[in-house]
């Protein structure tokens, strides 16, 4: 059996084959992803593992420092005031300063001394 030609032209008009996009995750899709995956640790400690309470309640721990972060960011690179972040999440803009208006946010090394090596944020 022969092999095809390799100067052959595909038969695809190229101008009106439409371009595949590439699929983008949006911020609501993968937050939604984040809560079923909390949802089903929890569940999952919930069967029994009391060992692992610990590593749940470090995620909280992992999520504070990330929305500082977050806040940082917005603030920073962003130019989201105060009034704007607070206004997002249902404070006020002094109570938003308060909170994440420190002059640098907390790394992930002044965290609980218990998460393990491999997390990230």
């Amino acid at each position: 059996m022969m092999a095809p030609p390799t100067d052959r032209r595909s038969g695809v008009n190229r101008s009106l084959t439409p371009k595949r996009r590439k699929r983008v995750t949006e911020n609501d899709d993968y937050a939604a992803f984040v809560r079923r995956a909390i949802a089903a640790y929890s569940r999952r400690v919930a069967t029994g593992d009391v060992d692992a309470l610990e590593g749940m309640a470090a995620l909280s721990a992992d999520l504070d420092t990330a929305i500082a972060h977050a806040v940082t960011a917005l603030r920073t690179q962003h130019g989201y005031s105060w009034a704007d972040i607070g206004a997002r999440l249902g404070i006020t803009r002094q109570a938003a300063q308060q909170r994440w208006g420190t002059s640098t946010p907390p790394s992930a090394t002044n965290s609980d001394s218990t998460r393990d090596a491999g997390s990230c944020l």
